[in-house]
């Protein structure tokens, strides 16, 4: 198998534009990640606009895993050879699934694509369907992370949530968690119904005294085609919630988190690669119903879409004739710059520029009109070497990604 050079500041070489008689973009492929969604949870909740479908009854585990087999041996030849730095299993809620269907699941993975040894492997779990044995097997299956989503500690505003776990079954399964892993993420969101200021920093505060190396925190947004948006709760005023999201950046700062991207913090050395990857225009292969995906190659980036009903996709990929993928489209060359800027300047600290050229294969005259304007108006830093937003431009962060629309 060849192997891909992961991209690093000593390897990058100035990508080849694109010239009569030549179809080649880029001069080495981004890292690759894999996405695996998990379409099934206990209850939908009311803000959630995610892929996720109530369970009725037992999940079709075996028929399911058939399923992704065969999605897998149809997307092998678009990534043949290349190696997988990072592995999420998202959903929906992927703690339903029993530890033999997970120990198969990446026995599958493992089998079709040539994994990195130290791969990050990360799997979504909700307290309420978290079991100490469960998590104690999918670590022994290859499982090296688990993302909580607590979303607060409160009973009363998890009730409004719609959740089906109580705070203390939250303290639990990060106990659980912990005992299984060395790596866990806790999701949590603010400015919920009825949340106070100290609410939300009493979560902020509950939630490092659990020690875990990372954390994702989320402004709760009414979504469209949800509960919530036809329902809406009453909310904080936006004031309140700009406080609220400034206290527990505070706050984590002096626990020694580092707020790298616009909703992850992480200590020293715990960013969530997977999460990074797609910032900085890596590549992720999107296998399950509903999931996206993003691949380059020599002439291009393809984008593709999952059939998103869980029946549907299985009986789609099984037939193995590509009927299970619901969209293909070839990215405009026009399109790779914002498209670019649209992840790389969600992180705090930018990117250098040369990784622009890497992962686009365009070329400063490409952008040079839209740097200037996006300095001309404060929104980004004038250090030449790098694309990093200024404070005003991360907070007014639309604004400055549309530029380069």
């Amino acid at each position: 198998m060849t192997r891909t050079i992961p991209i690093r500041a000593e390897n990058w070489r100035p990508a080849v534009a694109k010239t009569a008689g030549s179809h080649s973009l880029f001069t080495t492929l981004p890292p690759l990640s894999l996405y695996i969604h998990v379409p099934w949870c206990i209850r939908k909740c009311p803000y959630c606009d995610f892929n996720s479908h109530e369970a009725s009854g037992d999940i079709p585990e075996d028929r399911y895993l058939d399923a992704l087999q065969a999605d897998i041996e149809q997307a092998l030849p678009n990534v043949w050879g290349r190696q997988v730095h990072t592995v999420f299993i998202g959903g929906g809620t992927p703690s339903l699934l029993s530890a033999s269907a997970v120990d198969r699941l990446m026995a599958m993975l493992r089998a079709h694509f040539n994994l990195w040894p130290d791969a990050e492997v990360t799997l979504e779990a909700n307290p309420g369907a978290a079991e100490a044995g469960r998590f104690k097997s999918y670590a022994q299956s290859g499982v090296n992370r688990i993302s909580l989503g607590i979303q607060t500690f409160n009973d009363i505003q998890l009730k409004k949530l719609g959740r089906v776990h109580d705070g203390l079954q939250a303290r639990q399964a990060i106990e659980m968690a912990m005992s299984a892993v060395s790596r866990v993420n806790l999701d949590l969101m603010f400015a919920l119904p009825g949340q106070s200021l100290q609410d939300s920093m009493d979560d902020a505060r509950k939630a490092l005294s659990f020690g875990t190396e990372h954390l994702s925190i989320y402004q709760l947004t009414l979504e469209p085609n949800t509960v919530f948006a036809k329902f809406p709760p009453e909310l904080p005023d936006e004031d309140v919630a700009v406080q609220m999201e400034e206290g527990i950046e505070a706050l984590l700062a002096e626990h020694d988190f580092e707020r790298y991207e616009v909703s992850a913090f992480a200590r020293p050395g715990a960013r969530a690669r997977h999460n990074v990857n797609y910032w900085k225009f890596g590549d992720y292969l999107g296998l399950g119903p509903g999931a996206h995906g993003k691949v380059s190659a020599p002439d291009g980036i393809r984008r593709e879409i999952r059939l998103r009903n869980p029946e549907s996709w299985m009986q789609a990929s099984l037939l193995r004739n590509g009927s299970h993928i619901s969209d293909v489209r070839q990215v405009e060359r026009s399109d790779f710059a914002f498209e670019f800027m649209l992840n790389a300047l969600r992180l705090k600290e930018g990117v250098p520029l040369e990784l622009f050229f890497e992962r686009t294969g365009l070329e400063y005259s490409d952008i040079s009109t839209k740097l200037a304007l996006a300095k001309q108006k404060k929104l980004l830093t004038e250090d030449p070497s790098r694309l990093q937003a200024t404070d005003a431009g991360w907070r007014f962060l639309n604004e400055l990604q549309t530029i380069f629309l």
